[in-house]
């Protein structure tokens, strides 16, 4: 590629002149480029990014084709709610992982996005998770979006990040929790960090990240005895940790159902569930979250994007199991 400086961006950075010139590369990909040797001025490499820049340089930059993804692409089955050239928006399913790990080196998100999307999906989140730049647990169903280049990457991670604090990002989830709530809505403001003994929870900790959840009672259920038994909750995400729902709602008391790393002590109350709600929720054998809502602004356009997935089969029949039973 080949930029020529304009005067109005005379003495400015290299960096802010190639970013502003180029908006199909992310800064740290720019940045990237520039520490490797790859941008040259009147013959020589240039590796400082804040190299300030003379009117009528003429900037070479060598951008090499990406790096083929570690994992390799698979055949895996992708519920598709929303695809064009920058991002694709998929509703995923239970048992479904993200990105390689330990234990999960194939079989995963990553596997099947890089088989249908070949070589477009950004590099910019690294081999091992092209194009991610949000995750749901592996038995957490619903609304996913994925880059497929730098452009995009950059703008979903910023919002994201923002969390519709200052856009107008928002992350809904369903959520059946243990118990009733005492006020129909709230908000559980607590960090969150890894556990100080189960190295494979988090838990809410003083010095932890800061994290955010917003909830309100959707519906109300009753055991076989008529007392308040089990809520669904509507969850709005105003920052994106670990476990975020399940460890904030665990806090408060209200764990969600068929939760067995935060809600393990809960186990017994299914006993006060009716036959037809306790045989859904043994057959649910996950937590009863689901990421419905998912609102973004285009990263190109600009143009504010909705989407909503239903509830799944699985969670449909905990629902109105625990309906049949009021």
């Amino acid at each position: 590629m080949e930029v020529v400086v304009a005067g109005d961006e005379g003495s400015a950075r290299l960096d802010r002149v190639l970013a502003a010139r180029l908006p199909d590369l992310s800064r740290s990909r720019l940045k990237a480029l520039i520490l490797a040797g790859a941008v040259s001025l009147r013959a020589s490499a240039v590796r400082d990014p804040a190299y300030h820049v003379i009117s009528g340089d003429t900037i070479i930059i060598d951008v090499p084709e990406a790096a083929p993804a570690e994992p390799k692409g698979e055949d895996i089955a992708l519920d598709i709610v929303f695809e064009d050239d920058d991002i694709i928006v998929i509703n995923k399913p239970k048992g479904l992982v993200v990105h390689p790990a330990a234990g999960h080196e194939t079989g995963t998100l990553v596997n099947a996005l890089i088989a249908h999307c070949g070589a477009t999906l950004s590099g910019i989140g690294g081999v091992r998770r092209p194009g991610i730049v949000h995750r749901l647990d592996k038995d957490t169903t619903g609304l996913m979006v994925v880059a497929k280049n730098d452009l995009a990457h950059a703008s979903l991670s910023a919002q994201f990040a923002d969390h519709g604090r200052t856009g107008a990002m928002r992350r809904g989830y369903m959520a059946f929790a243990w118990g009733v709530p005492n006020r129909h809505r709230g908000t559980v403001d607590a960090p969150i960090d890894r556990h100080p003994h189960a190295r494979e929870k988090m838990a809410v900790r003083q010095g932890g990240r800061e994290a955010v959840t917003h909830w309100e009672i959707l519906e109300s259920f009753s055991g076989r005895d008529g007392k308040p038994i089990a809520a669904l909750l509507g969850c709005e995400l105003e920052t994106g940790r670990t476990h975020q729902i399940r460890v904030h709602l665990a806090h408060i008391g209200h764990p969600l159902m068929g939760d067995a790393v935060y809600g393990p002590h809960f186990k017994t109350k299914a006993n006060q569930l009716g036959p037809d709600s306790q045989a859904a929720l043994t057959a649910l054998g996950r937590q009863a979250l689901h990421a419905y809502l998912l609102v973004l602004e285009h990263p190109r356009t600009g143009e504010l994007l909705h989407w909503e997935a239903p509830l799944p089969e699985d969670l449909l029949l905990l629902e109105s199991s625990l309906k049949a039973a009021l």
